[in-house]
């Protein structure tokens, strides 16, 4: 044994697209191109990365869901392709979204359905789903119908599923995606209790900060390549020389980010959308001393609030992902 639960070496995958309407082609996509990493046993690991980057291609592909196009990938020492059900039947995997459940019965009776598809010994899951309520924070709450649970209630249950048949690696693939403030903090403390139970985790997420807050390590993922790999500390480590500029305008336009991107003392823009405001997330190696020629470059826009900042792990991220949110 080598001590970890997932390695994975070179893994690929392409698939083919037709583009055009009047002369149709084939075109080879590569959703992963080249990626490799390993996972200890027991470990909390992140995926982070832009949408397309590649994160639930490379998921599919460990769950044995999708087939490699090439390189291989083994999960608790089985190889994913040769021997996918000794791995189906020690893993569990929830994807973002309400699918499969039954919205018309409740809680536990979805729990007893799923124990009875995983062979679960009916005394045994009696007492499994008892635990798994608590552990997800729905004891009281099992009778209900799953109709009447909100979206953060149901991503729990799903969790509850995944976990009835006591596997030994658990894939989450986005799972607060969608949710509100409180939901998604809740299923953070759940993802939390679950490494008390020893369990190896694949976490893939969009926010810097739940990957800050729960992964012992992270890897970065772009293009269907990894780009970074650290402990949450070891990558804000590479935006240390940064501070960070906000600025909160109103209807920025493309050439005013050109002219913000081409300032020799700028070494990253981003911009966030919350309805009509913007915020301009800049990073420069010279902080507040970049911030008069920043200001210069906006002139003539709307502007809000401005702060200067020390870098956070989203701050890492941009930099490694060229400004892709």
């Amino acid at each position: 044994m080598t001590g970890y639960a997932i390695e994975v070496e070179h893994l690929k995958r392409t698939y083919k697209t037709t583009v055009g309407v009047l002369r149709r082609k084939v075109k080879n996509v590569e959703a992963v191109r080249d990626v490799s990493f390993a996972i200890q046993t027991g470990e909390l690991f992140g995926l982070v990365g832009p949408n397309g980057a590649g994160k639930t291609t490379t998921v599919k592909m460990l769950t044995t869901l999708l087939i490699p196009t090439a390189g291989t990938a083994r999960v608790l020492g089985y190889d994913v392709v040769q021997e996918a059900s000794s791995i189906q039947a020690r893993i569990g995997f929830i994807f973002g979204g309400d699918r499969g459940l039954y919205w018309r019965l409740s809680g536990i009776d979805n729990l007893r359905y799923f124990a009875s598809l995983y062979h679960v010994d009916p005394d045994v899951s009696r007492k499994r789903i008892d635990y798994l309520l608590e552990l997800v924070g729905l004891t009281g709450r099992g009778e209900e119908r799953v109709e009447g649970y909100s979206r953060g209630m149901r991503q729990r249950l799903h969790i509850a599923r995944s976990l009835l048949h006591n596997p030994e690696v658990l894939f989450l693939d986005e799972p607060t995606i969608g949710l509100d403030p409180v939901g998604a903090r809740e299923l953070r403390l759940v993802i939390r209790n679950l490494q008390a139970e020893e369990k190896t985790i694949l976490l893939t997420t969009h926010y810097m900060f739940e990957a800050d807050e729960l992964c012992q390590r992270v890897g970065v993922i772009n293009h269907g390549e990894i780009t970074a790999l650290d402990t949450p500390q070891g990558l804000k480590k590479t935006v240390r020389d940064l501070s960070v500029i906000e600025i909160n305008v109103f209807g920025i336009d493309n050439e005013h980010l050109d002219a913000l991107r081409d300032r020799a003392d700028v070494d990253t823009v981003s911009l966030r959308e919350h309805g009509q405001k913007q915020t301009l997330l800049i990073h420069s190696p010279h902080g507040s001393e970049a911030l008069p020629g920043v200001m210069e470059t906006l002139s003539g826009l709307h502007l809000g609030g401005v702060t200067v900042r020390e870098p956070t792990l989203e701050d890492a991220y941009v930099r490694l992902v060229g400004g892709e949110a």
